[in-house]
């Protein structure tokens, strides 16, 4: 079984991975954590960016 994204809901996603990518980046976790962190959300862009909605490291303030 294979999902394709494609138009408006790919650029959705795009778009929610990179915000994601930059919000872990600014966290405080450990780089093994971010690096971790990051592939998880560039593998598994949908899954993974909702695993890092729920458990993530959040951005510094």
């Amino acid at each position: 079984m294979r999902v394709e994204v494609t138009g408006i809901g790919g650029f959705i996603l795009l778009a929610l991975a990179v915000w994601a990518i930059i919000s872990i980046v600014n966290s405080r976790a450990s780089t093994g954590g971010k690096v971790l962190w990051c592939l998880l959300v560039l593998l598994f862009p949908l899954v993974g960016f909702l695993i890092w909605l729920v458990f993530g490291p959040r951005a510094r303030r």
